[in-house]
């Protein structure tokens, strides 16, 4: 197929205006049930539902559709025992002071610290990776544009399909997270973006009150 080559939309769906706000409403209270938790069940989740929800964090749109990112789903206790020893290093030199009181502050009414047992705990971690270089297909080697953009697009993608699933995630940026390429084998010329924690709540889980104080549309949003 020629690059100017165009196929017919024929999965678009149009619904009647009714249906439209009805949709729109059910997704609104669908991904308002969403929360981050850091209390997470060991209870197994089937690899092919991991699988189907990157299928779908594939799908989202990106820069020259050079699609600039990488998914290591991490499932083997070992090496998420390794994941947390490295990411509990840097936690404790953040919360020690690199952070600033500042940052410190901010983090307080989330009651967060530097331990992560919640690394081993979870029966996925997802480490997602940011490519500098690549194309429509594996293995070319052109410059990726648009990356930190279409990453994050593609990341919110993978959390409301696994919201949608049915199972809670966690988003984890320890700083740097360089080790994390060391542990899953990846080049140089990709940079870790985040670490998603993936599974069951914990019996019992809470969310902190802090984190459920959202932003009313006026705040976020104009119609000019």
């Amino acid at each position: 197929m020629q690059e100017h080559d165009k196929l017919a939309l024929m999965d678009y769906q149009e619904y009647p205006l009714d249906e439209m706000a009805r949709r729109a409403e059910w997704f609104y209270a669908e991904i308002k049930r969403r929360h981050t938790v850091r209390e997470f069940s060991d209870r197994p989740v089937p690899r092919s539902i991991i699988e189907t929800c990157l299928r779908a964090a594939g799908t989202a749109p990106n820069g020259a559709n050079h699609q600039p990112w990488y998914f290591c789903a991490i499932g083997s206790a070992e090496l998420k025992k390794k994941v947390r020893e490295q990411a509990e290093i840097e936690e404790r030199t953040f919360y020690g002071g690199k952070a600033g009181e500042e940052w410190l502050d901010a983090l307080k009414p989330l009651g967060t610290d530097a331990s992560k047992p919640y690394l081993e705990s979870a029966p996925w971690l997802i480490a997602i990776f940011a490519q500098r270089k690549g194309g429509v297909r594996a293995g070319i080697d052109r410059q990726n544009y648009y990356v930190t953009e279409s990453v994050g697009i593609a990341t919110g993608f993978l959390i409301t399909a696994l919201h949608h699933a049915g199972l809670a995630t966690l988003t984890h940026t320890p700083k740097p997270m360089n080790f994390l390429n060391a542990l899953c084998g990846r080049p140089d010329t990709e940079r870790p973006f985040l670490l998603l924690v993936v599974g069951y709540p914990a019996e019992g889980a809470s969310v902190p009150v802090h984190a459920t104080v959202k932003k009313p549309l006026e705040d976020i949003a104009a119609f000019m």
